[in-house]
């Protein structure tokens, strides 16, 4: 009942002007860094072991702003769930989208890193074009029906669960669906290695190395820029890489950290600093958090 209620609230907020949910978003966020204490934890710990340098005042300011982020990001996906295209297109614009349309008919991944407006290039991008990408099912059923119907409103595009595996989102590549994949996250110890983020070592799959040498195709990063108050988001396709997959699957993996590192310092209020990204952690070490 409660899902379902603040699901038919955010239905409600998403016909208020961008500024208002905006607003309205940064502080339902303050209000879950005051009250969720396990995700305060987490952000703050990412923080400590990531920016060890920054004061301890400064890293609190930016756990609240990255939870202001998050707010904003939760909320206005009712724009994205219900908004008209017309209306999407206006908050949400795509930059590089050339690099994708000079592909030559290679398969294409999309790389995209864990910022809170992954969702608002999802859709966006769904209204210029097929892809297929993976997802996590909710433990919330209505929470995940909700999710599901939302990121496949527009065109074809394939979501697959993770259970069915990459098999299909390959078969969808070779069909000419650019693969929309998010692999910086810490999915335990299958398929990974440790490679540092921020001078941590860090459980990484080897996903991206291993499906480019796998298909032969071309990655494309694409990060998504929450601008600041009415302004909207920016989707960013940026150049594909060249020389990758380079001389190793490590040397690839490294290569996608130190990308994402330096995505962070662009905009680091807006990384994932909720998620357990150093959960798993090498033989005979301590867990963090």
């Amino acid at each position: 009942m409660l899902t379902r209620l603040g699901l038919g609230l955010i239905w409600l907020l998403h016909f208020l002007p961008l500024r208002w949910l905006a607003s309205l978003g940064e502080a339902f966020g303050m209000a879950l860094y005051l009250f969720g204490r396990e995700r305060r934890h987490v952000a703050l710990t990412n923080l400590r072991l990531c920016r060890p340098r920054m004061p301890e005042a400064e890293r609190e300011q930016l756990a609240k702003a990255h939870f202001r982020a998050f707010g904003r990001s939760f909320l206005e996906r009712g724009l994205l769930w219900w908004s008209p295209p017309g209306k999407i297109r206006q908050v949400v614009r795509i930059e590089g989208l050339e690099h994708l349309r000079q592909t030559a008919g290679r398969p294409v991944i999309l790389f995209v890193p864990h910022f809170v407006g992954l969702d608002m290039g999802w859709t966006r991008l769904t209204l210029e074009l097929d892809m297929v990408s993976i997802y996590a099912q909710q433990k919330n059923f209505f929470f995940n029906a909700a999710l599901y119907k939302g990121r496949t409103r527009f065109g074809n595009s394939r979501l697959l669960s993770r259970q069915e595996g990459v098999r299909q989102a390959i078969k969808a590549m070779k069909a000419g669906r650019p693969f929309y994949y998010l692999p910086d996250m810490d999915y335990g110890q299958r398929d990974t290695i440790f490679t540092p983020f921020f001078g941590i070592p860090a459980a990484t799959i080897t996903g991206l190395s291993r499906l480019a040498r796998m298909t032969g195709a071309m990655v494309i990063p694409v990060v998504t820029r929450m601008l600041p108050g009415g302004e909207g988001y920016v989707v960013e396709l940026r150049a594909p890489w060249q020389d990758y997959p380079g001389e190793s699957i490590e040397a690839d993996t490294r290569r996608m950290n130190a990308f994402i590192e330096e995505c962070v310092k662009e905009m680091p209020e807006q990384y994932f600093w909720v998620h357990k990204r150093f959960k798993t952690r090498p033989p005979g070490e301590a867990g963090i958090y």
